[in-house]
């Protein structure tokens, strides 16, 4: 059955090449580019996962081949959500308008949150501390949480948003959303350490670095087992951050200032 869902990533590739040949063409392409260019990264990269997704700690991939290696994977990767969410502050700092100045300096700090869970995540890819990968998604959480307090601050102090309103709402509905679903995404984790503490089979074992970049680069187990994929939450991930969610998000944010 996994096999078949992890099949289905297939068609954001699509999606995702779809919403970046809309940006290269106008009114999208017009678009200021610190917006624009993150966006494009973001696709590029979410059609390249679709097609060869891979987890990071079971070394799990779809397809065996060097494509889906978690080094690769992995350095796309981190130009891609470092980049996104750059875009996220800076829609904040948009409609901020430097009018309130904690508002900038919150919505610089999930830039420096997100480059923070970037050095957890290499981290644990290079020596296999599972627990780093914790670390790393509170990042996620308090990256989102900043973003949700910034459009509850503006939108109970300002009048006039310059039409953009509606990106302060869906940063709300987003943040009800995501928040409560990243606390069970986190207790996952855990769960999942707690259980690779008590295996006797020693996948828990630390790594050199030179160990785990050897093993990021060339190692791959091709699996269909949902354990391996972190089970239906590792799967709603995907989906939302590959396909639907996310990809949709962003290209929303490019049509809305397209048109504004």
């Amino acid at each position: 059955m996994y096999k078949y869902l992890l099949w289905t990533l297939k068609i954001g590739a699509l999606v995702n090449i779809y919403f970046l040949l809309q940006t290269i063409v106008s009114p999208i392409s017009s678009v200021d580019p610190y917006l624009l260019i993150p966006a494009q990264i973001l696709f590029l990269v979410s059609a390249y996962r679709c097609l060869f997704p891979v987890n990071y700690s079971s070394y799990a991939v779809l397809h065996d081949n060097l494509f889906s290696s978690v080094f690769i994977t992995r350095f796309f990767v981190t130009f891609v959500e470092i980049s996104y969410i750059f875009m996220f502050s800076y829609v904040i700092r948009i409609i901020n308008d430097h009018e309130l100045l904690f508002v900038d300096i919150f919505s610089w700090l999930m830039v420096v949150q997100v480059s923070i869970s970037q050095v957890f995540v290499w981290c644990a890819i290079l020596t296999k501390n599972e627990n780093l990968y914790f670390y790393e998604e509170i990042g996620w959480f308090n990256i989102f949480l900043l973003n949700f307090v910034c459009s509850v601050i503006i939108l109970l102090t300002f009048i006039d948003f310059n039409n953009l309103e509606i990106l302060l709402y869906l940063n709300l509905l987003f943040g009800i959303g995501y928040l409560p679903w990243q606390i069970f995404h986190l207790k996952s984790i855990k769960a999942r350490i707690n259980k690779l503490q008590n295996d006797s089979s020693g996948n828990y074992l630390r790594t050199t670095a030179f160990e785990g970049l050897k093993n990021s680069l060339n190692r791959r187990i091709v699996s269909h087992d949902p354990e391996d994929w972190g089970g239906i939450i590792g799967f709603t991930w995907m989906l939302n951050y590959f396909v639907t969610l996310i990809p949709v998000w962003v290209y929303f944010i490019l049509y809305t200032f397209s048109i504004n």
